[in-house]
């Protein structure tokens, strides 16, 4: 029987992680006994065929994760757009027997896919009249099947959380307002830095609130009338306060309630005629496409294409977009996803604005008001009274993103009408009454640093010192406690409540805020801190990768984690590593034998490159060191064998974008929680955490219900069903079947 021939498209404007798309899509397509082909430079590809459609193997998609843009190409086709230009791609696919098809763009690229589908049959039927194809060979291939993958870094499909690219476009940004700030800060100066975003504030939003900015435009928020005046007032009001910068951020389709185009040039205007001062405007322009994707453009676009191939395998006909929803994969009916993206366009022209954002999900309204409050250069909402006094302290290993949640935090707080305390040196320093007073000013530039300015200890008081802790909680007129941490952070908390019955001083609320990247907290499925050190660790591979070009080499990569073993597989996955190794699943000394052999087999067909990523707690006795010398002793001198502990780098550097977004959502939840216990007389003891993309409030004495105690990690972990895809994306002689993953979501209509 012919095998099933599937084919993978790039269309529109690139997007980092197309790559990941395309790499995924043929090797999983080879792991399950199809023929890929790939169509490059997009529909004109389609279009003219030839040599602009070929078949792939297993080694043509090698070394191409890092790399940003398509290796396949991508353009625009005019012919195509015409029913003669359609009908010659049908053709082309029909006579090399492809059916099935892969679509990775924006909403044009779906809906010129989609509309290919509806007039397959008919395209068909002129091509036999024509005598350009036999009746054979179209009643052979009746349908065309198709499953889309959005990428765009506009981040503008409704119904999916994150488009591919749109993580990575916002790292481009984030990078150059990290940038900008020392400049202008050093200058006294106003910023002025224009973004992508034609119909979707996506990019502009979450990077003002990320990289801690003054003003955002965005299209599905036009400003009220005097805009320019309100503008004008808030920088004036910060420069007063002692801010020595502002930066305001202008997507480029932000327009005002005429429908007139607020452009870079005209904030800029409005700024020098009412402040008096020169300003500078940056147009980052297509910076935002370039360089090499983030860790998540790598392994979510790598599931994408896997779970579209299948999809593609057993499909019904039904025309599909593969997506993310909650952090779960999601089939998305592709006109409706389509359509109901093109009416935020409509909403925003019509006036109806609360619409428009309220189509971008519930978290993008959320985001809007939290903006509004964190970058207000006095506190918003004056009280004449404090309601109470919330201390914040930082408990457990450093993560970054530590100083983002403290830095909204204190703004929160102080906007629902608290005074913050911080605590200085973790719990210990709560002992020792090392407590500081933060104000609004205190924390202004908190956002975007690395480290703990309120410092962290992993270390929980002994029971002899919860007396002297009390007393301080006590004296300090404390009526709240906000943990931001780890597990310790978490079983603090726990004795804290236990003491209870001692000590009348903690019978206030507390509330832990998950921070660790070692990602092993119970209810939460990425915890602040993570993403940072996932990135900074495929950043290492791929130097690490580089260094072995030039030489046949195994290296063999150490990860921390603890008994978590996410960053090692996650960090495989996004690296493209040839084997992984977790604390969940070990290493026995079988598995090390025929995992050494497939190595050794490997090197003998050419391999240049393995690469091998451990977990750190993956085996007592199966070390970093003692991998990397049974490798060399089999190797028997065919190739080196290297090892890289990754170690406290990956504690290290500013927190990327979705940490700081992140550690916003996680605090916004907690100080709202905090603030009804307070309002409540309530003493409750919670944690908040994400899942399924929802942050949720959870009862810490309910913990271990979702939390193992002898493994300290949580007894549902998500990512743990994605190891086989990292093998069939990366060994071509993985014999285990491609199977659903599981966290596939059931349709969404």
């Amino acid at each position: 029987m012919e095998p099933v021939k599937i084919a993978v498209l790039t269309s529109g404007g690139d997007a980092q992680g197309m790559n990941a798309i395309v790499r995924s899509v043929i090797r999983t397509a080879l792991h399950v006994g199809a023929k890929p082909f790939a169509v490059r430079e997009g529909w004109k590809g389609a279009v003219e065929g030839g040599d602009l459609i070929q078949e792939m193997s297993w080694s043509d998609v090698s070394d191409i994760l890092h790399r940003g843009g398509t290796i396949i190409g991508t353009a625009r086709s005019d012919r195509f757009r015409e029913r003669e230009g359609m009908r010659d791609a049908v053709k082309n696919f029909v006579t090399r027997g492809i059916d099935r098809l892969v679509s990775i763009g924006g909403d044009g690229t779906q809906t010129g896919t989609n509309e290919l589908r509806e007039e397959w049959s008919s395209l068909l039927e002129e091509l036999v009249d024509r005598g350009e194809i036999t009746r054979e060979q179209a009643d052979a291939h009746p349908k065309l099947y198709i499953a889309g993958v959005v990428g765009s870094i506009d981040n503008d499909l409704v119904g999916t959380d994150m488009t591919v690219g749109a993580d990575s476009a916002l790292h481009r940004i984030i990078d150059a307002i990290d940038a900008i700030s020392s400049t202008a800060e050093s200058h006294r100066r106003s910023f002025i830095i224009e973004v992508m975003g034609r119909h979707c504030g996506y990019l502009a939003l979450m990077s003002a609130i990320a990289g801690g900015c003054d003003y955002v435009f965005v299209p599905e928020h036009p400003p009220a009338d005097g805009w320019e005046d309100d503008m004008s007032r808030v920088l004036k009001e910060g420069r007063d306060a002692g801010r020595r910068d502002s930066i305001i951020i202008v997507a480029e389709g932000a327009m005002d309630r005429h429908g007139e185009k607020i452009t870079s040039e005209r904030v800029k205007n409005a700024l020098e005629e009412r402040l008096g001062e020169a300003a500078r405007v940056t147009m980052l322009g297509h910076v935002q496409r370039g360089g090499m994707p983030s860790a998540y453009d790598r392994w979510m676009p790598t599931l994408l294409g896997y779970t579209a191939t299948l999809e593609l395998i057993n499909s019904d006909g039904d025309a599909y977009i593969i997506g993310t929803r909650r952090n779960r994969l999601v089939k998305l009916p592709l006109m409706k996803a389509v359509q109901d993206t093109r009416a935020v366009k409509t909403y925003t022209a019509e006036g109806d604005y609360e619409a428009a954002i309220g189509a971008r999900g519930t978290s993008y309204g959320e985001m809007v008001k939290t903006f509004d409050v964190l970058s207000a250069p006095v506190p918003p909402n004056g009280h004449a009274k404090p309601k109470g006094r919330i201390a914040l302290v930082h408990v457990g290993g450093l993560a970054p993103g530590m100083n983002t949640a403290a830095r909204t935090a204190v703004r929160l707080g102080i906007d629902r009408g608290y005074e913050m305390v911080g605590i200085k040196g973790g719990l210990p320093g709560l002992v020792d009454g090392k407590l500081v007073p933060l104000s609004w000013w205190d924390v202004e530039s908190w956002s975007s640093t690395g480290g703990a300015a309120l410092g962290t200890r992993r270390r929980i008081p002994s029971i002899d010192e919860f007396y002297a802790m009390g007393r301080t909680i006590e004296d300090a007129k404390i009526d709240g406690i906000m943990i931001i941490g780890g597990l310790n952070g978490f079983e603090a908390a726990l004795k804290m409540k236990e003491e209870r019955q001692r000590f009348s001083a903690f019978k206030i609320p507390i509330i832990c805020v998950p921070a660790s990247i070692d990602n092993n907290l119970p209810l939460t499925e990425l915890s602040i801190g993570t993403d940072t050190a996932l990135n900074t660790n495929v950043r290492v591979l791929n130097q690490i990768k580089q260094s072995a070009s030039a030489s046949r080499r195994c290296f063999v990569t150490e990860t921390m984690g603890r008994n978590s073993g996410y960053l090692a597989l996650m960090s495989a996955i996004a690296s493209g590593a040839e084997q992984v190794y977790l604390a969940e699943t070990g290493i026995t000394l079988a598995q090390l034998a025929d995992d050494t052999a497939k190595m050794v087999e490997a090197f003998e067909r050419g391999r240049s490159l393995y690469l091998v990523v451990r977990n750190e707690y993956a085996s007592e006795h199966y070390t970093t060191d003692f991998l990397t010398r049974v490798f060399e002793e089999e190797g028997a001198g065919l190739f080196d064998v290297r090892q890289s502990v990754i170690g406290h780098q990956q504690q290290g550097g500013n927190p990327s974008p979705f940490d700081r977004l992140l550690a916003v959502r996680l605090v916004n939840k907690a100080i709202s929680a905090l603030d009804g216990y307070l309002s409540e007389g309530k003493d409750d003891c919670t944690y908040v955490g994400m899942t399924e993309g929802e942050i949720k409030v959870h009862r810490l004495s309910h913990m271990e219900e979702h939390w193992d105690p002898e493994t300290r990690l949580p007894r549902d972990q998500w990512w743990l069903g994605l190891k086989d895809v990292a093998y069939i994306v990366s060994d071509p002689n993985f014999d285990k079947p491609a199977q659903v993953l599981p966290i596939l979501s059931t349709n969404i209509g």
